[in-house]
């Protein structure tokens, strides 16, 4: 398939706008998918070299600017420019004016004559024919036949996220190298106060999804950090991180006790919802949670301070974070003295963009990624 053909089919169609690169490559919709320096039979007059693929989708998609405004969008964004003197020849060509291009190669798709599209079925052969018409037929058929699809749109999968299982598999390979297996080394010592240190411990309850167990995350009720009880469901939930001032003065009737999120995990093998979606009860209030709640909790979000941890039933941060997982989310940008205390703990640093929201859903994911690992590790 000629790209320059799918190209003027597109613009004749007015369907330019769906035509997106791609990193290397360039996406004609769900239809075809071309590498981006595809050499094209339209050739510059000048050196007659062949003008890549992604110089004439370029300059389909932006021929109404000026042609130094042109030159310079093309050279930020690394794309050979199209010479003012060839931008009429190809323009011809995407409007229908010329049926074919000069071309450098006389091999390339496009220097050869468009052939007439079969509009109508041929004759049927007449009767009697027999066998020996039926590579004839055969041919007939093959030309009314349009390829809808190639063997790189098939293998395409965009609307599906791969990024958690090369995360999930890049951990599990630090893991190993570390040794890993630090959280059942605690509880295979032997201790002789162990029978009188247990009641005054939480009742640790199963944390495996369903069964009517619902986990808690809990996250810091002061406001100078970043994830609070206000804009933890959407940054969870939809991936995207909202100001917790902005998210303040929206809320009305106060700040809420609690919030639930869900969330369909990534490799739930038992969800209990239906859909596989997860509910998640969120608080700020350490102190409101009951013994048996304490069981319940499986992460939390961490401030940097100590004081947060001064209603918890944990002797000390190395229990704790055996315990539950913890996550200190901070701007990529902020000072590395910030996180000098959080380094000391167990606790997976999450950074974010101040302005590139767009990256928020990747921090999001990773959250869940290592939360339903950890969850799993604790049945």
């Amino acid at each position: 398939m000629d790209p320059l053909s799918v190209l003027r089919d597109y613009a004749a169609r007015k369907e330019l706008d769906k035509i997106i690169f791609s990193g290397e490559d360039i996406l004609f919709g769900s239809d075809y998918t071309f590498p981006a320096n595809t050499p094209t039979a339209f050739a510059s007059k000048q050196s007659g070299r062949p003008y890549p693929l992604s110089a004439a989708v370029f300059l389909a998609q932006h021929h109404d600017l000026k042609h130094t405004d042109f030159i310079q969008a093309a050279r930020l964004r690394r794309i050979p420019p199209v010479s003012l003197p060839d931008r009429k020849t190809f323009l011809d060509f995407l409007r229908f004016g010329h049926n074919s291009l000069p071309s450098a190669d006389p091999l390339l798709p496009s220097a050869f004559p468009p052939q007439e599209a079969h509009l109508h079925p041929p004759s049927p052969p007449p009767e009697g024919s027999g066998a020996a018409d039926e590579p004839t037929t055969g041919a007939q058929i093959r030309a009314l036949e349009r390829p809808f699809k190639d063997r790189n749109s098939l293998l395409d999968s965009r609307g599906r996220d791969f990024l958690a299982v090369l995360q999930g598999a890049l951990r599990r390979q630090e893991e190993q190298r570390k040794g890993g297996g630090k959280d059942s080394a605690p509880s295979s010592r032997p201790d002789s106060g162990a029978a009188a240190a247990s009641l005054s411990k939480p009742k640790l309850v199963d944390r495996s999804l369903g069964d009517g167990v619902v986990p808690i995350i809990l996250v810091p009720s002061a406001s100078q950090t970043l994830i609070t009880i206000y804009n933890v469901k959407e940054f969870l939930e939809d991936g995207v991180f909202v100001p917790s001032e902005e998210r303040m003065r929206a809320t009305k009737g106060g700040k809420p006790e609690s919030v639930t999120v869900q969330k369909k995990l990534i490799r739930a093998e038992r969800a209990g919802a239906a859909g596989g979606a997860v509910s998640f009860e969120v608080r700020d209030k350490p102190a409101s949670l009951k013994p048996d709640d304490w069981g319940r909790v499986v992460a939390v979000f961490v401030l940097g301070k100590e004081w947060q941890f001064k209603d918890w039933p944990f002797k000390d941060h190395v229990e704790i974070f055996n315990r539950v997982i913890g996550f200190y989310v901070r701007f990529e940008d902020d000072s590395v003295e910030a996180a000098k205390v959080v380094k000391q703990w167990n606790v997976k640093i999450i950074s974010i963009s101040k302005n590139k929201r767009h990256q928020d859903r990747t921090a999001a994911l990773e959250i869940w990624e290592r939360l339903e690992e950890f969850m799993r590790s604790r049945t």
